[in-house]
């Protein structure tokens, strides 16, 4: 399941078991790859069965298409493929393709850092989408002035957006008033979605 593995000058922090959620350290790298993958632009017949198969994900009897984890309190991961674009409804799209995938993780005991998202990437779909990401070009980063949610006044998001070769990626963490980063969320997309994705974050 999960473990605690405590390294030189940093606190505790979770250490990713195929059979769990994802709360990715550096000590991951020596996972192997998931068996398969499905990536946005297949079929959500596919994608569906990657999901029941991916020990990673290890979704429960009736999670389909979305998952949702709670490893203690104030720590939760979920994970979700849909058929729409990355900035959400459009009108015309194809209801039999997944156009985007995306995972958040929410840790208050712990930092999400970009190193744990990119991890997380890495244990979920393997080495092919991680060296796509890795690989990707840097297309414009972002931090966000005024308030993320009304609800908490204080939430401050910072982001950047990758185009790959095969995929684009739109990486986001959330720090609270303190400075702390409690919340980072990963998306997987259609690079043809680049430019609502783009507009969406310009207005």
């Amino acid at each position: 399941m999960v473990k605690r593995k405590k390294g030189l000058g940093q606190r505790a922090a979770f250490v990713l078991k195929p059979t769990f959620v994802v709360w990715a350290t550096v000590s991951c790298l020596g996972l192997a790859a998931c068996p398969g993958w499905a990536v946005p632009g297949q079929p959500v017949s596919r994608v569906e069965a990657w999901i029941r198969t991916n020990p990673t994900l290890n979704p429960s009897a009736n999670e389909r298409l979305t998952i949702n984890r709670v490893a203690a309190p104030g720590q939760r991961f979920t994970f979700q493929a849909s058929v729409f674009p990355v900035t959400g409804v459009r009108p015309g799209g194809n209801q039999r393709l997944i156009r985007t995938e995306r995972f958040t993780l929410v840790d208050h005991a712990n930092d999400i850092t970009p190193d744990r998202l990119e991890e997380s990437l890495r244990a979920i779909y393997g080495l092919p989408v991680f060296n796509d990401y890795r690989q990707a070009t840097r297309l414009f980063g972002y931090t966000n002035p005024q308030a993320a949610s009304p609800a908490d006044p204080g939430l401050r998001l910072q982001g950047q957006v990758r185009e790959g070769e095969q995929l684009a990626y739109w990486q986001e963490l959330a720090y609270d008033q303190t400075g702390n980063v409690y919340l980072g969320r990963m998306a997987i997309f259609l690079k043809e979605d680049l430019p609502l994705l783009r507009q969406q974050l310009a207005n």
